[in-house]
């Protein structure tokens, strides 16, 4: 048994440094967090927090991202953040509440660390360097929230499509991932004909390949031309919270 929680321990502590949360706390804080700190695979699809219902847990993504999404009136789901491993899934457990309105599904596959929220809770009320990060987080993430729901009222489909693929690009490794028409029509709030139509165009300039549900990104400089500007508006607030400039996350 002894054996085995040493492995575990080992093996968060590898895979939690590739969060950028986790990775920017002083040794003593996160060596506090460790023992809290559990290892997860995040399965395509799998349903991380439903709406309304109470957060049991925190995740920290590595190489997986996270969607929220939320319900309109004819049950349509529509994608209004993400995170990847630039943050953390759960920023209500630590603004006081309990639950949240969205939907939290795993958008693409990968692993990520997980805590339990009441944990999360008392870590943030302690007033260390994960509660200033988790604010600065938070301002980044509501500037995601806000510039996206301007983006998809009122910019055209091909400038939004290479935005929030530049912003998956940003949180995976390797530049191919597994991602449907009928999936990016949902998270840009759009019509499948208009996504498949945009995604032709892309494709047509050689900027992605797609096929069978895979995504290739094959010029990535042509995708951030393509890009409308709230690409870069998000990306400047998540470089400021990371340190980074002119890089993924």
């Amino acid at each position: 048994m002894i054996i085995e929680m040493a492995a575990s321990m080992a093996a968060t502590s590898n895979l939690s440094l590739r969060n950028r949360i986790l990775a920017a706390l002083p040794a003593a804080e996160y060596e506090r967090l460790l023992p809290n700190l559990k290892p997860v695979t995040l399965a395509y699809k799998q349903v991380l927090s439903e709406p309304n219902k109470t957060i049991r847990y925190v995740y920290f993504p590595n190489d997986g991202i996270i969607s929220m999404l939320s319900t309109v009136i004819d049950r349509t789901l529509v994608e209004v953040g993400l995170v990847g491993r630039e943050g953390m899934f759960g920023i209500p457990v630590f603004l006081g509440a309990n639950s949240t309105p969205h939907q939290g599904i795993v958008q693409v596959a990968g692993s990520a660390v997980r805590m339990k929220a009441n944990l999360l809770r008392e870590e943030f009320k302690r007033g260390g360097r994960l509660q200033d990060l988790l604010l600065h987080y938070t301002h980044a993430h509501l500037i995601m929230i806000s510039q996206t729901a301007v983006c998809n009222r009122i910019h055209a489909l091909d400038g939004r499509l290479s935005r929030w693929l530049l912003m998956i690009h940003d949180r995976v490794d390797g530049d191919e991932f597994l991602l449907t028409h009928d999936i990016i029509s949902q998270m840009l709030g759009a019509q499948r004909t208009g996504v498949t139509e945009a995604a032709g165009h892309l494709q047509k300039k050689r900027m992605i390949r797609y096929s069978r549900g895979k995504i290739a990104i094959l010029d990535r400089q042509a995708l951030e031309e393509m890009a409308c500007e709230c690409y870069w508006i998000v990306k400047e607030e998540f470089d400021h919270l990371t340190g980074a400039r002119n890089s993924s996350y």
